[in-house]
């Protein structure tokens, strides 16, 4: 993990400067860039192992620089954490449609910050296991990394296919929003982290699978769980 190169696109110069000494000491190598077309640039030319992506940048978005590499074959299976100010929930949700793996909301401290980078580094390293997950007409394709629906694949980002797999693997147990986090997300002191993140990730992966979305469940003040069959 230590040595990866992150690129880092923030125009708060502040922020950047903070984010990166704190990358640095962790081991990592890490560009930088404070333009959304200097950042994209450089992320389709050096392939960063991670990019760190504030959303509001001159000359072009974050959404539209996280739009981009996720399109291009050459970097869409780069891990992007975005960088949100507070309020801009549209833009969280979507951020994740594009298949962010992550967000954290300003003012965020450099600790939570490492903490994420490593944990979407731990997931990104795990081999998937080789089988298929069905319920109903649910299918989930470890192999092809892929959900179908009546055998039609479904568009889902990463972060989702994890989560329902999750879900699906619980076999009816309910999963509070920390244990999800730790699982999905690896997050180490996952109770310190956002919960928010996991509901945000359900309402769209809801939406995505029609009305098997009933089954995912939601467990009052405690979590979900999944019902199979």
């Amino acid at each position: 993990m230590a040595n990866e190169t992150i690129l880092l696109i923030e125009d708060e110069k502040n922020i950047l400067e903070l984010v990166k000494y704190n990358l640095e000491q962790e081991g990592f190598r890490v560009l930088t860039a404070s333009k959304g077309n200097a950042g994209l640039e450089m992320a389709l030319k050096e392939r960063p192992a991670l990019v760190i992506l504030d959303l509001m940048l001159p000359e072009m978005s974050g959404l539209e620089i996280c739009k981009t590499l996720k399109r291009n074959d050459r970097t869409h299976t780069i891990p992007i954490i975005m960088l949100t100010a507070k309020g801009t929930e549209s833009d969280k949700v979507v951020g994740l449609e594009l298949g962010a793996d992550d967000y954290i909301t300003k003012p965020f401290s450099p600790r939570e910050l490492v903490a994420r980078i490593k944990a979407v580094f731990r997931r990104s390293q795990e081999k998937p296991v080789e089988e298929i997950l069905r319920s109903g007409i649910l299918e989930l394709d470890m192999k092809k990394h892929e959900l179908r629906l009546k055998e039609k694949p479904v568009e889902i980002t990463a972060k989702e296919f994890e989560l329902l797999r999750v879900l699906m693997s619980s076999k009816g147990r309910v999963l509070t929003r920390e244990v999800l986090l730790s699982k999905v997300w690896g997050y180490e002191n996952s109770v310190n982290i956002e919960t928010r993140t996991v509901d945000m990730h359900i309402g769209q992966l809801r939406k995505k699978i029609g009305k098997e979305a009933e089954r995912i469940v939601t467990v009052k003040s405690v979590g979900y769980r999944f019902d199979g069959e």
